[in-house]
């Protein structure tokens, strides 16, 4: 996934809802990972069946830019 302004800059978290959560909900569960975790929302796709895919992206730390200890 692309934005367009340094990919390096961000990391990016996919999630899925399906059909039979509610929007209420999804909005909860998101609203949880902004304040726990400081994702922010990138992108929403909703499919024809009700399924619902969003990505979250946060920026990057210097301990995850770093990558593993080893």
């Amino acid at each position: 996934m692309s934005d367009g302004v340094g990919d390096g800059e961000w990391e990016y978290r996919p999630l899925r809802f399906p059909p039979g959560v509610s929007r209420r909900l999804a909005t909860q569960q998101l609203a949880i990972n902004a304040e726990l975790s400081g994702w922010e929302l990138c992108r929403t796709l909703l499919f024809g069946d009700g399924t619902r895919k969003i990505w979250l992206r946060r920026k990057r730390t210097a301990a995850t830019l770093a990558g593993p200890i080893t």
